[in-house]
């Protein structure tokens, strides 16, 4: 695939998005490394490159534009705004190094804090609008639904946080769930540490970063998290059946309504995915035939906290998504200094897309 072809998109992409809207910004290539780090934690160096600047210090190629948009914005953009954007972007791809870790995004990324719902439909109506006739099926979900689920367990609010922080990593997650629920045992090694009545009375030099006290601390915790008692099989129960929830969106959501039934936590965010499909169908799309998985979006960058998105080639599934997006209200206000602002938005990979019309040609 040709770069000339694929910046060529771009544009045409980004012009279709100046159109509806958007003001054009660009992003330095260059990102303070201390933000990504505070947001997402070690954990984004294994998908970001890390380079040392000797005046401005460590910094990562830009693993995305939302983040530095999300910094402008807050800075000193107004209200309400569009913004649209055009540039290379940089992932490590240790999982799946056949793919590219250098590639093109188009984006568009709304700020708007007078109806939520409809700001998640005009996105969404937006990119379907753009990629329409491209043969690409379209899905949904709301993360906002299952974190709402996972803060519902009648658990200790140290297990919930930690079941919240993996909700992007599936089999963390779900390792997590085995052992607070009992389905996995303790690690041999676990339990002889925790039933250790000194366990730094070892006989060696304590290493690492972590002093005596911290390394104390963290047994006093992992002591306390053991002498919980489990979570039921009713609740493990419950979050499965959230997360098997895989149907078009009216019967998607009257199966959430059955299960808040049992989980009120969940209500509020059931009423958002309702108005959420009144907005899209007032938008002109088909909820009636609108794909949506509440698990969706749990391999996607953490920043998102509800509405989710993606177009897919089911003719080229080995490719990665054509376009995908969601809310963000989070980190806004993680951002924003003391100040939030509710925010969603999507991008659009101009060489899958072109890959995907190779395809059908």
């Amino acid at each position: 695939m040709s770069s000339l072809k694929a910046n060529s998109e771009a544009l045409r992409l980004r012009a279709a998005f100046e159109k509806a809207g958007a003001t054009p910004v660009d992003c330095a290539v260059l990102q303070p490394a201390e933000t990504l780090l505070d947001l997402y934690g070690e954990d984004i160096r294994t998908r970001a490159y890390v380079t040392q600047d000797p005046a401005r210090g460590e910094q990562m190629l830009r693993p995305d534009f939302t983040v530095p948009v999300v910094q402008m914005h807050m800075a000193d953009g107004a209200e309400p705004a569009r913004y649209t954007y055009s540039g290379v972007v940089f992932r490590r791809q240790e999982e799946n190094p056949e793919r590219d870790s250098e590639y093109l995004q188009t984006g568009y990324e709304v700020f708007d804090r007078t109806d939520p719902e409809a700001a998640d439909a005009e996105v969404f109506a937006i990119f379907a609008e753009t990629l329409g006739g491209e043969g690409l099926r379209a899905a949904t979900g709301d993360m906002g639904i299952l974190t709402a689920a996972v803060s519902s367990l009648k658990t200790s609010p140290q297990r919930r946080a930690a079941l919240l922080r993996h909700i992007w990593r599936p089999r963390r997650f779900r390792a997590l769930m085995d052992r607070y629920s009992g389905r996995s045992a303790v690690p041999q090694t676990r339990k002889a540490l925790l039933e250790s009545s000194d366990p730094l009375d070892i006989g060696v030099p304590v290493i690492g970063l972590r002093s005596e006290v911290e390394i104390a601390d963290r047994i006093e915790a992992l002591r306390a998290d053991a002498a919980e008692p489990p979570i039921s099989q009713d609740q493990v129960d419950m979050i499965d059946e959230v997360l098997k929830v895989s149907e078009t969106c009216p019967y998607a959501l009257a199966n959430l309504r059955d299960i808040a039934v049992d989980m009120p936590e969940m209500e509020q965010a059931v009423d958002r995915f309702a108005r959420r499909c009144d907005a899209l169908a007032a938008r002109g799309v088909n909820v009636d035939t609108l794909d949506f998985e509440a698990s969706y979006g749990r391999t996607s960058m953490e920043y998102y906290d509800g509405f989710v998105f993606g177009f897919y080639s089911e003719a080229r599934p080995d490719l990665p998504p054509v376009a995908s997006g969601g809310r963000y209200d989070a980190l806004t206000q993680r951002l924003g200094q003391g100040k939030s602002i509710p925010a969603v938005g999507g991008v659009i990979r101009p060489d899958i897309l072109l890959q995907v019309r190779e395809a059908q040609s």
